[in-house]
């Protein structure tokens, strides 16, 4: 296990390095050394920490949603107004829309079957966009009008709806009905959650403001809190809907909101934290990848990937409609719009696993998405940020 360890780590700083010297994304890098060190090609990688992959996965993901929360301003979220909300669903919508009429063109499958694909790959991933939108927040590129603000919080709700309506999906093909509360809970879980969320902040910042101890404590404070908001919807999500990722991101907000003094320090230590939990992530989502079954979907699934790509800007197309945005500020929000990793990694597998019978290729799709988006989709944003977003002065 520590050798596997040493390899992720070592190897994949090592390639994206590599990546960042030739221009090109170091996720890249990190994603090819889980592939080379993955199951399906050398398998270097213990197989204890296979098992717990999904789960250090999702612990990473927690990390720079939290650091996200440490750092997003309510206020400027406030001044992007209706498209924020529409960013959440409305260009995954369009995405699977675009997966439906496609799909069954290219690969003979039914229309069922398309929508299950459509939920899979419709999902953007928070684990690309977030740290690249932190970082023009960070440097003022598109933060007067608040773009990097507008995509990072669209990201992290998208998950939620995309997910939601994938369960029901797979639910419908194993002979269950879709009732009209699965979709209800939908508004309701992301409104439980950023309650909990901004409720949570506010007494933690009430308590760091009687109690004085140290950052790393507070780190520690708020990484369990955010572990146990994760378990709770894990376990309890059926009953009381809850989306824990809005809630743990939330809880950063309203510390940032309440003493930010406190938040900017943490998010400096959580950005340290980040530096080995990008590395872990993405290598991780790079052993889930086989390679063989990327081959054997060969062009047809990439002409899919790119086709349900250009409903996808459509959609965003749609969303900013008769905002003060330029033509150069629309266009990047497109592009920044696009990388696929996290969610396609954890749920592709699924419908194989339930023996559906979409199943093997719904999983080679969701391969191919992850080894085109997320390279090109974090290559467009670092290539084309400076060029189309003004800096604030």
């Amino acid at each position: 296990m520590l050798l596997s360890i040493t390899l992720i780590l070592m190897m994949g700083m090592f390639l994206g390095w590599i990546c960042k010297k030739i221009r090109f994304p170091s996720l890249f890098g990190m994603i090819i050394t889980g592939i080379i060190l993955g199951p399906y090609v050398l398998n270097l990688i213990d197989a204890s920490i296979l098992n717990l992959s999904s789960d250090l996965r999702r612990i990473a993901l927690i990390i720079i949603l939290i650091r996200a929360g440490l750092s997003l301003d309510i206020n400027d979220l406030k001044k992007v107004g209706r498209p924020a909300v529409l960013m959440c669903f409305v260009p995954a919508c369009f995405e699977m829309i675009g997966m439906v009429l496609l799909a069954p063109r290219l690969f003979d499958i039914s229309i069922l079957d398309a929508a299950i694909l459509g939920a899979v790959i419709a999902a953007v991933s928070p684990a690309v966009i977030v740290p690249k939108m932190l970082k023009l927040m960070e440097e003022g590129y598109g933060t007067e009008k608040g773009i990097p603000q507008l995509i990072l919080a669209g990201a992290s709700v998208d998950d939620v709806f995309v997910i939601v309506m994938f369960s029901t999906f797979t639910g419908l093909a194993q002979g269950t009905e879709a009732s009209a509360l699965t979709f209800i809970n939908i508004p309701i879980s992301i409104v439980v959650g950023a309650a909990v969320g901004f409720l949570t902040g506010y007494v933690l910042a009430k308590y760091f403001e009687k109690i004085h101890i140290r950052d790393t404590a507070k780190v520690i404070i708020l990484l369990c809190i955010s572990f146990a908001m994760v378990t709770f919807e894990d376990k309890f999500s059926s009953y009381i809907p809850f989306a824990s990722l809005i809630a743990v991101m939330c809880v950063g907000i309203s510390l940032q909101r309440k003493r930010e003094a406190v938040a900017v320090r943490l998010s400096s230590k959580f950005n340290k934290l980040w530096v080995t939990a990008e590395i872990m992530l993405f290598v991780l989502v790079g052993a889930t990848v086989d390679l063989h079954r990327a081959l054997e979907a060969g062009g047809t699934a990439i002409l899919l990937i790119f086709g349900v790509l250009c409903f996808r800007v459509v959609g965003v197309a749609f969303c900013l409609i008769k905002t003060k945005l330029s033509k150069k500020e629309r266009l990047f929000c497109m592009l920044g719009y696009t990388p696929k990793a996290t969610v396609q990694a954890a749920i592709g597998g699924v419908p194989l696993a339930m023996g559906l019978s979409c199943g093997n290729i719904v999983l080679m799709v969701a391969v191919v998405a992850i080894l085109i988006t997320a390279p090109l989709g974090a290559f467009l944003i670092d290539f084309t940020y400076k060029k189309l977003l003004d800096r604030e002065k």
